[in-house]
């Protein structure tokens, strides 16, 4: 699923206009970055929780010339799935 089809299926399940749900969509996105580049966890409840996740530099090769690179730190994100979503996921949740 790509943004599109995101929006077209957040407008569809809240009833609201392409345009608002784009509007949310992107406010969600720009307050997730937002919080993210603060290091701050994101939690929705039985959904999921962003993580901010820094990791050290390393040294690598160059698949290619097999020469070392180093590669330098920086934070990535780690999604810890909610126990609602992993029950959806594997079926063994209540339907809504």
């Amino acid at each position: 699923m790509n943004k599109a089809e995101l929006i077209e299926a957040l407008a569809d399940k809240a009833g609201l206009q392409k345009q608002k749900a784009k509007k949310v969509l992107d406010a969600y996105i720009e307050i997730v970055t937002e919080k993210m580049s603060q290091k701050e966890e994101i939690t929705l409840i039985g959904f999921g929780t962003l993580i901010p996740r820094p990791q050290t530099s390393r040294l690598a090769r160059n698949p290619k010339t097999g020469t070392p690179v180093q590669i330098p730190a920086r934070t990535t994100v780690k999604f810890k799935p909610g126990k609602f979503l992993l029950e959806a996921m594997n079926g063994t949740g209540e339907k809504k």
